[in-house]
């Protein structure tokens, strides 16, 4: 552990502004299954696409404040406005009547999201040395997720506490929200810039300017996204087997408690073996968990398959973070990761969308097949492709 202490201070602290964040976001998340299909009484395929577009519309945020962020050469302005946004989403929640406010709510949410994605990941990029990159994004998916795993059982609490009150529970998630924007203003510094900014050439030049290995990882990256529908459909599986709406956060439990077992280790091991082959395990562990949850093991299975599902995660998001951020030029990282996001955040809309419909239409099981299947075509197309190496210039 003594490496990880040797991480700089900025990784440090935008983990635990991470950590905030998503302990309110996870509390929202965990609750919208049941307070969409049970409280408003909307079909899953509403929850499938307003979780979809919500995604998609944080990808268009991180594409757009990445090339900003590239272009002013600044990344502190943009972390701040993505969290600010966020936390002044929250009292939106609990005032939503139907569809369309809390399609509202969650536009607004994963605007912010959005917005602070790629910067604060070329934050962490810009000030990590290329030896240890692996363990900082893996760092702050560990934090990340260790907000995201307390979500799920503060959700259950305040559940039981306000009697089953989501509304109230939802007014109460939004104070670590809060919370998470003053720790970003007071604690985070701004990067010093290594590179010349690109504020004279036209937004989209930076775009066309990507190279050919990181135009490669793009399009596996949009590939497996189309294999990761929303892990909203986790809570509806536990619901689908029996779980109450009150104990189904208890879900993102299993699978946050299967990311942060590997967060951390998966992102140190990409800095002493090859990525690839860390990132194509996680693919595979995405098939088999698929596999587990299409069939009706009862809650055992549904653990193992929730589980290996949050595992699938360690060994992927990270991963693709710390792939970019080798390849990608210094003047086009912000960008590099903006286009990251952009195209997961696409296939992830496809994948929620096209899951919803077949769950309405042919039931859970179809859908966690089709998303195996997706992924296994995924990890095919990965292995065709040639492993991308770092520029040991940058």
């Amino acid at each position: 552990m003594r490496s990880v202490s040797k991480l700089p201070r900025n990784v440090w602290i935008l983990g635990f502004v991470s950590l905030l964040m998503d302990l309110s976001s996870e509390v929202y998340h965990a609750l919208l299954p049941a307070f969409i299909t049970a409280t408003l009484a909307l079909p899953v395929v509403a929850l499938g696409a307003i979780d979809g577009i919500a995604e998609a519309t944080a990808s268009f945020a991180k594409l757009a404040s990445g090339r900003l962020s590239d272009r002013s050469g600044r990344r502190k302005p943009w972390v701040l406005l993505g969290y600010g946004l966020a936390a002044l989403s929250k009292p939106l929640f609990p005032i939503a009547q139907g569809a369309f406010e809390i399609m509202g709510a969650r536009f607004a949410d994963r605007v912010g999201k959005g917005v602070r994605g790629a910067p604060r990941d070329a934050i962490i990029a810009d000030e990590t040395p290329a030896e240890m990159r692996g363990r900082a994004f893996g760092l702050r998916q560990a934090l990340d997720t260790i907000g995201a795993l307390i979500a799920p059982l503060a959700a259950v609490g305040l559940m039981i506490l306000f009697m089953d009150d989501i509304r109230t529970v939802f007014w109460i998630a939004a104070i670590p929200a809060a919370l998470s924007f003053l720790l970003a203003l007071v604690a985070v510094k701004e990067p010093v810039t290594r590179w010349t900014t690109t504020k004279a050439q036209p937004f989209f030049r930076g775009f066309r300017d990507l190279d050919k290995p990181t135009r490669r990882l793009l399009a596996v990256a949009f590939l497996f996204a189309l294999a990761r529908f929303s892990e909203s459909f986790l809570i509806l599986r536990a619901i689908d087997v029996g779980v109450s709406a009150t104990l189904s956060p208890l879900a993102l439990v299993a699978f946050n408690l299967g990311f942060l077992a590997l967060a951390y280790p998966a992102g140190s091991l990409s800095d002493r073996m090859s990525p690839r082959t860390i990132l194509m395990a996680g693919m595979g562990v995405l098939i088999v968990a698929n596999l587990i949850l299409a069939q009706d093991f009862g809650l055992t299975g549904l653990i193992v398959g929730i589980l290996l599902w949050g595992a699938h995660m360690a060994l992927t998001q990270g991963i693709f973070a710390r792939m970019i951020a080798d390849v990608a030029p210094d003047h086009l990282r912000a960008t590099s990761f903006g286009a990251f996001h952009f195209v997961s955040g696409i296939g992830t809309l496809l994948a929620s969308v096209a899951a919803g419909f077949i769950w309405d239409r042919d039931g859970a099981a179809m859908t966690f097949l089709a998303g195996a299947g997706a992924a296994g075509v995924a990890l095919v197309m990965l292995s065709l492709l040639a492993e991308p190496r770092p520029d040991p210039v940058r």
